[in-house]
């Protein structure tokens, strides 16, 4: 790894734990992420410069409770304690913790208070005087009571009394809130102030050398044989593929699997881009009838993402067959994918084709240099690659492809149905100028069908949802709202374009409690 620095996040089950490492890689430290209850060999055999507590859904009372090995208190190094990090932290240290009356959930007025000399403590230096009243993100049950000895309580909120905690002489602190969250105003402060200034590191981590680092553990983990990488045409798999041949060569062979669940004009973009332009060899596997024959019938969303995860790996395992040699699957897999999957100690909200269904007796090693990185990192690498724009900047796409944007059983005619209102969706907010300000848009075959009037006849066909959201990294998302004349002209097109298609709706749900796709 480039560089000496390294701070450790211990995961103790929140679903925004990679958030923070992605906040700590923003400010330009190097992170990784470690399992809560990790060992004292490997916690210390990774010689962190700063160690951070995750938030996470467990009480400190539970049996169950994640809790760090006790070596995290004697390594000599600051240690930072965010939400459940924090209770944990004043549990496990002597202080108090319980249930409180209320529950604090969203933004609540955070209290700075003042030291004996009248100063703030060392956390708020430079961030918040005595008195100041500052918005902070909070999602909690528990709170903690009574610091632990050699403690002090330096920020409270009407609900918390012990909104933010430090020791006295050791560098231990603690936040009740989520500083990693834009709901947090001054959390990126905070966080830069605990690495920079308490934890006196010196930064310079980029994407310059996470490419220089993820080509290096390429090559060793891909130590005899040959790869392939699974491309779907997009910035993820994309930029693996990219990645991949510059630290094998020879060595990687691009296998795109043409499920026929994609978006217009895809196949021949991804064998013109990634093997035309950036000169990696592509082989293009023709799925189509394959995928649709084992998805008749199939209603159920976890059941359609498990048959495709589970077709799109043997599909790979039947193409790599006439690969020399070959034992390792490149996967673009990023860490939304993982969370949401049940990754680690949190809830699996949805499985991924690349994640939950993976067979369980695979016979390719699975090598996934972006698993722990959000969708912007991943294109920062892209640019640091060289890829070009038109990938750059493509809107996420699921794994599953159109599969999940139609809701209940995926035959021809929903997906040619909702591939060509897609387009439309497409074509219009980039003629409309909206294309740069939104993370996804797409169209949803609803599974409801309408009654309308085309041609002076009573009209019944498929109603047709269209989803615009505003993202910084999949994990929370919110509607955009397009101006009315965007949107008329999409309806107008689609309704017009589309012969069986007679009512557009547009989805305003945020993230949660709605995910960004339908299923």
């Amino acid at each position: 790894m480039p560089g000496a620095e390294r701070v450790l996040v211990l995961d103790l089950g929140a679903q925004y734990t990679l958030l923070i490492a992605r906040r700590v890689r923003e400010l330009g430290v190097y992170c990784e992420v470690l399992p809560g209850d990790a060992p004292a060999q490997t916690i210390l055999s990774r010689k962190p410069q700063a160690i951070i507590l995750s938030g996470g859904p467990s009480s400190v009372y539970a049996e169950d409770a994640p809790r760090p090995d006790p070596a995290v208190w004697e390594a000599g190094v600051p240690v930072l304690g965010i939400c459940y990090g924090m209770q944990l932290m004043a549990h496990v240290l002597g202080g108090e913790v319980r249930r409180g009356e209320r529950q604090e959930f969203g933004r609540a007025e955070l209290e700075v208070l003042a030291a004996d000399d009248g100063r703030p403590g060392r956390l708020f230096e430079g961030i918040g005087s005595p008195g100041a009243r500052m918005t902070c993100w909070m999602s909690h049950g528990d709170l903690v009571r009574r610091p632990p000895p050699g403690f002090r309580t330096v920020a409270r909120t009407p609900l918390s009394p012990v909104a933010a905690m430090e020791h006295g002489s050791r560098p231990w602190f603690g936040v009740q809130f989520h500083p990693e969250v834009a709901h947090t105003p001054f959390g990126s402060e905070l966080l830069r102030h605990f690495l920079y200034d308490l934890a006196g590191l010196r930064g310079g981590w980029n994407m310059h050398a996470f490419v220089e680092r993820a080509v290096d553990e390429l090559r060793r983990q891909v130590t005899g044989g040959r790869a392939v990488v699974a491309l779907s045409g997009g910035v993820d798999s994309s930029t693996a593929a990219v990645l991949a041949h510059r630290a094998l060569g020879d060595r990687l062979t691009a296998i795109f699997v043409d499920h026929g669940l994609l978006r217009r004009g895809e196949p021949e973009t991804v064998e013109r881009e990634i093997g035309g332009r950036l000169g990696v060899p592509v082989t293009r596997v023709d799925a189509r009838q394959r995928f649709l024959t084992k998805l008749a019938g199939v209603v159920d969303p976890e059941e359609k993402r498990r048959i495709i995860g589970r077709e799109f790996i043997r599909v790979f395992e039947e193409s790599a067959r006439g690969v020399p040699d070959v034992r390792y699957l490149v996967q673009g897999t990023l860490y939304p994918d993982v969370v949401e999957s049940g990754g680690g100690r949190t809830a699996t909200i949805k499985s991924h084709h690349n994640v939950g269904g993976l067979p369980e007796q695979m016979q390719l090693t699975l090598v996934e240099p972006f698993r722990y990185l959000f969708k912007d990192e991943v294109r920062r690498v892209a640019r640091e690659l060289g890829l070009p724009d038109a990938i750059v900047h493509r809107h996420p796409f699921p794994g599953p492809g159109l599969a999940v944007r139609v809701v209940g059983e995926v035959t021809a005619e929903a997906l040619e149905t909702v591939r060509a209102c897609d387009a439309i969706v497409q074509e219009e907010v980039e003629r409309a100028g909206w294309a740069g300000e939104v993370w996804q848009a797409f169209a949803v075959w609803t599974g409801a069908w309408s009654v309308g009037v085309k041609g002076d006849a009573r009209h019944y066909g498929p109603v047709i949802a269209v989803r615009c959201v505003q993202s910084d990294d999949g994990m929370t998302a919110d509607w955009v709202r397009l101006p009315y004349e965007v949107l008329d002209r999409i309806s107008h097109r689609i309704t017009n374009e589309v012969p069986t298609v007679s009512r557009v709706v547009y989805d305003v749900s945020a993230k949660p409690p709605a995910t960004i796709e339908w299923e």
